[in-house]
């Protein structure tokens, strides 16, 4: 068993208060719940009933599920309620003491047990104690333009362990230096450049690198001076520097750095920007940086094969081992890289790096009085919030942090944990960013139920199955809510699907199937489902006017049976046909009245089926041969078209129908139905609206002007085509008479005449050479 510790009486209040609201507002938002397992893991408002006459006959073992003050009003006892609570155990809590050991973080371990949904909170006390131990490791770029700094490096040993060492009596100093990866375009490979990157020859150089850890962390001054003194600057092509490089093996290489448990304080002192992920490509290196330690005789080893590490893995690795970067840079760079990177400082160098001492001192400073709580990757569906009790940190967030914390002032952190879901045994870490301590905390979740139950048959479920937090859970061979069911020959599966409706849900999922029947459910008015199935109830009809089925019926199995008098879907309507009257006849005889309304047969319109709703074929071409002697009954209209009879008219009043008739034309015209009668009256507009017909001459000056464009379009491809033969038949004949030129040049160049010497008082010798 875990060790139990007091609590903190404010852990137990706030605990206490937040639960009690949690309570009395969470609703419990049910599934499929047929165990108590099934009832807790559905939300942290339920709560279940282990009363064993808790459910009324019919009623299904979810109704034991719900939240407490419905179950209190139900009449469950206080000692029948089954509602797991959270629950915290400090295994680790020493208290926060200064010294040799100190102890900054209360507690250190604890373990939580915790329902799904439901947060609990508790507190994390923390106290910078005095004395701390610093842990400092100067990287230094030692591209050529970092020489006057290289030289007041050197001698910034002692002073800057003297000035720590007054802060916290307890500090350590290591050295490290970067280029660039030795392949272009970063650096130049050539051979004499890379032995020597310096443009000055009388200048100590030292061979162009990418990282080299020169001194480990070490409480000697002197010693720091005099390694040191032993670096020469070096030197690079491209302004950006390899600083990411140099930053993730100083992070990673614990064990050579000598990182303690400690303050662990990165100074990066550089005059210029950073290559980053990607930055690789430009020199073929496509493997991706891997942050493991790959110092081989202090050199980074995979400098040309890997690529730079991204800001992003900097940032995580720095946070994983408590290294707090200062970045001590100049104006152009002063806050590129620390907005990136959580819980760093950043400083501007002066031109020689002169003040570099009282730059790393405010920065320590800044650093240790800022107080970030956080944790690291959190295990799956459980998520942490934070809020403290000081300056700037009161709002929930997913980091707690507090400002300007002096050295022996003690502030506490709110953490609350929610887990979503039932998990299996987790945990994690929470600790101050920078510092190594950290809390651990254990999870597991609360998702079963205790329920103090024998393993006897009990008489309550008929002697052939045993009580499981009032519920009975059946011997092999027996069935039913009570267990009251012998399977006999038959199996449970053939049992259930007698209580399917067409392979559906077991009785609808209004009953319980017991011995191939459905035994139905209370419905939520205290009814009950009924039918074979359970489909049928009586409460759950169409309404009107809020009323179930008008109040002018009574509803049975979901459908309305009205009162006397009345009609509808929904009983709404009283019988009566007078706004459904016109004439003297009801609906015009084409309908029947519904409601006060007609509902006309096929083929008419309301409101009083008078009027056709569609005009057939024949009607129309009736119309056509009557009015304007076309059509297909032109030589029979007065045999096939006597139930039309026609007036024309010059105007219409209303269009009821307007159709092409065969010669393209349209007509216009209206109908109307004698009463009872298979006999129209007909008005059609006289005049017929018919298109233009086509413009002949348009149609062949058209023809005409595309032919021709046809044609000359023609001419013009097989003049390109001719045009292209003669020009590649030309470039042939140029090339061969430029080769047959060449070819008797270089012959004639081979035979030279003889010399002709001509001899004069006034000229000296000379021969003339002469060529074919």
């Amino acid at each position: 068993t875990l060790p139990q510790r007091p609590f903190f009486s404010q852990d137990l209040h706030h605990s206490t208060s937040s639960l009690l609201s949690f309570y009395t507002q969470e609703p419990c938002l049910k599934a499929s719940v047929n165990t108590c397992g099934d009832c807790i893991k559905s939300g942290p408002g339920c709560a279940w009933c282990k009363d064993l006459n808790f459910t009324k006959t019919g009623e299904q073992e979810a109704a034991r599920c719900d939240t407490v003050a419905v179950l209190e009003e139900r009449g469950c006892s206080p000692t029948g309620i089954i509602n797991p609570k959270n629950d915290f155990i400090r295994i680790s809590n020493k208290p926060l003491i200064a010294g040799k050991n100190p102890v900054q973080i209360q507690p250190q371990e604890i373990q939580l047990d915790l329902r799904p949904g439901m947060p609990y909170t508790f507190q994390l006390h923390f106290k910078r104690a005095e004395g701390y131990p610093v842990d400092l490791y100067y990287l230094m770029d030692l591209s050529y333009s970092m020489k006057d700094d290289l030289e007041n490096v050197k001698n910034l040993g002692n002073k800057l362990l003297e000035e720590l060492n007054r802060i916290t009596g307890n500090a350590r100093i290591g050295f490290g230096s970067f280029v660039d990866k030795t392949l272009l375009p970063y650096t130049d490979t050539n051979e004499a450049k890379l032995q020597r990157p310096c443009s000055d020859k009388n200048e100590p150089c030292q061979p162009a690198f990418g990282f080299q850890h020169v001194l480990s962390l070490t409480t000697d001054g002197s010693k720091f001076k005099t390694m040191v003194a032993e670096q020469h600057i070096s030197g690079n092509l491209d302004p950006p520097e390899g600083s990411l490089d140099a930053i993730m093996q100083a992070a990673v290489c614990v064990k050579e750095i000598g990182w303690g448990n400690s303050t662990r304080l990165l100074v990066l002192a550089t005059d210029d920007g950073f290559h980053m992920a990607g930055d690789g490509k430009l020199a073929a290196i496509l493997e991706p940086n891997k942050e493991t330690c790959q110092l081989v005789d202090r050199k980074y080893s995979k400098s040309s094969l890997w690529d730079y590490p991204s800001v992003g893995q900097i940032a995580r690795k720095l946070e994983e081992q408590n290294i707090q970067p200062i970045f001590a840079v100049t104006k152009k760079m002063e806050t590129e890289l620390s907005k990136l990177i959580p819980k760093s400082a950043v400083g501007v160098l002066s031109e020689d790096s002169g003040n570099v001492v009282n730059l790393i001192v405010d920065a320590y400073n800044n650093l240790t009085s800022e107080v970030i709580m956080a944790h690291e990757a959190l295990p799956d569906f459980i998520s942490v919030k934070y809020t403290s009790n000081c300056i700037g940190g009161e709002k929930p967030s997913d980091r707690g942090k507090c400002d300007n914390v002096n050295i022996g002032k003690e502030v506490i952190f709110h953490v609350t944990v929610t887990v979503e879901r039932c998990i299996t045994s987790q945990s994690f870490l929470i600790g101050p960013l920078g510092f190594s301590e950290k809390v651990k905390v254990n999870v597991q979740t609360r998702c079963n139920c205790e329920c103090d139950d024998t393993n006897q048959p009990h008489p309550h479920c008929g002697g052939n199955g045993k009580v499981v937090c009032g519920g009975c859970r059946c011997d092999t061979g027996y069935l039913g809510q009570r267990c009251e069911c012998k399977l006999g020959q038959k199996d449970e599966a053939s049992l259930k699907a007698q209580c399917r409706k067409d392979n559906g849900t077991e009785c609808e999922g209004k009953g319980d199937c017991v011995c191939g029947r459905c035994q139905c459910h209370i419905t939520e008015g205290g009814g009950n489902f009924y039918g074979e199935f359970c489909e049928c109830d009586d409460e759950h009809c169409e309404k009107f006017d809020n009323k179930q089925c008008a109040g002018h019926g009574k509803c049975k199995c979901g459908r309305c049976e009205c009162d006397p008098g009345y009609e509808g879907a929904v009983c709404h309507c009283a019988k009566s046909d007078e706004d459904c009257k016109i004439e003297g006849s009801v609906c015009y005889n084409r309908g029947k009245c519904v409601c006060n309304q007609c509902e006309c047969e096929r083929g008419y319109k309301r409101p009083y089926c008078k009027t056709s709703s569609t005009y057939q074929s024949p009607c129309q071409d009736c119309v056509e041969c009557l009015a304007f002697g076309t059509g297909p009954f032109e030589k029979s209209c007065s045999v096939d078209c006597k139930h039309l009879q026609h007036t024309m008219v010059e105007k219409l009043i209303k269009s009821d129908c307007r159709v092409k008739d065969k010669e393209g034309c349209w007509m216009s015209f209206t109908m109307t139905e004698q009463l009872g009668f298979d006999k129209y009256f007909v008005n059609v507009l006289k005049d017929r609206e018919c298109p233009e017909g086509p413009n002949i001459a348009a149609i062949v000056g058209g023809s005409l002007v595309a032919v021709a464009l046809i044609g000359l379009l023609i001419l013009l491809i097989v003049k390109g085509v001719l045009y292209a033969s003669d020009l590649r038949e030309w470039k042939r004949f140029e090339k061969d008479r430029k080769h047959e030129k060449t070819s008797v040049s270089s012959v004639f160049f081979m035979h030279k005449i003889p010399t002709l010497h001509i001899q004069s008082n006034c000229l000296k010798l000379f021969s003339i050479h002469a060529f074919y």
